[in-house]
């Protein structure tokens, strides 16, 4: 039998023009009576996902403090558009702002859009924030943030085994104390790496001293300016810090030169990203490496077998990372 609106429309209940407005995106149609549309149309074969040639890059922003202040995100969306065009799709890139009024409005018609795929960049987002998308009726992909549900397929950084590799340096290169440099605003990714630091201190034998924890703020100049005024009150310091991102290590960096501290022979500092700026900073930062544009490729591959239904179990993606040793970290010798 052939499918079309009228047999959706008696199926559903709901009348031809609402069935024929809901698969058409137009606005006037309430999200539950368009979610069961879709459902429908989709059991009825209807909507093929197979169809898709469209994936939306959508840029999650709970402030903008993480997305907004890294070139990190761009060499990431570069990395997703190339491969997008090597297989043959169209990418649009949308942003998503939380504190717009109509934000609720803009996700619903962004997961109700059976025409496209959906790769959300969730870095931003916290506790409950995922859970307007939960009722996406497009094929999506969590892109840096992980689902602990397990709805999502999900591509991210290897954020806790990279700083438990980070911080295994510093052990190795003679630094008993050592410090965590930690961003004040507490993304799952950040979470990931100070659980990463902390392992590797605990499988060393080594005490994990909250006194060497200091929150600063996640740009460079906020993190220079939290620092410099904390190193005012001239607090204990340990001979080493990992920090959260290069953002908060280059901003803590030049704080502590200010102070008239010596890198790396009186602090020595290890951040992660590996952004432009590490490579020409003075010393040049010693950090991990994320394959930015091959993490973008990843998402997108990974996003072509879910609309073509290579596999039926989620997967969440670890990206491994690179260790890049530059000239932030001295090595200690014993007496």
């Amino acid at each position: 039998m052939k499918v079309n609106i009228k047999t959706i429309s008696e199926v559903t209940g709901f009348s031809a023009a609402t069935v024929s407005n809901a698969l058409n995106n137009k606005r006037g149609v309430n999200r539950e009576t368009s979610a069961e549309i879709l459902r429908v149309a989709k059991e009825l074969g209807y909507i093929s996902e197979q169809r898709i040639r469209k994936i939306k890059f959508a840029i999650f922003k709970k402030n903008g403090r993480i997305i907004d202040d890294s070139p990190f995100f761009n060499l990431l969306i570069d990395g997703a558009e190339k491969e997008c065009r090597k297989l043959g799709y169209e990418m649009v890139i949308s942003h998503l702002e939380q504190s717009s009024p109509d934000y609720e409005e803009q996700v619903k018609w962004l997961i109700s859009d059976n025409d496209a795929a959906l790769i959300l960049l969730g870095t931003e987002l916290q506790g409950t924030d995922i859970d307007i998308y939960r009722s996406a009726l497009c094929p999506m992909l969590l892109f840096d943030y992980y689902d602990s549900h397990m709805q999502f397929d999900s591509v991210l950084i290897n954020n806790e085994d990279s700083a438990k590799m980070a911080t295994e340096y510093l052990l190795a290169k003679g630094h008993k104390s050592i410090g965590y440099l930690r961003g004040d605003f507490r993304i799952q990714a950040f979470r990931g790496r100070a659980i990463g630091y902390r392992r590797a201190l605990q499988n060393a034998s080594e005490v994990v001293k909250g006194k060497y924890t200091f929150t600063l703020s996640t740009t460079m100049e906020g993190a220079y300016s939290d620092f410099l005024e904390i190193l005012k009150g001239n607090p204990e310091l340990p001979t080493a810090f990992f920090a959260d991102n290069d953002m908060i290590a280059l901003g803590a960096m030049k704080a502590l030169i200010e102070r008239g501290y010596r890198i790396p022979e009186d602090i020595s500092l290890v951040g992660f990203d590996d952004l432009p700026f590490s490579e020409i900073a003075s010393p040049r930062l010693t950090t991990i490496r994320v394959s930015k544009p091959e993490m973008g490729g990843i998402a997108v591959r990974k996003m072509h077998e879910i609309i073509n239904h290579v596999g039926v179990a989620k997967v969440k993606i670890g990206v491994c990372t690179d260790f890049i040793e530059r000239d932030s970290v001295q090595e200690l010798r014993e007496l």
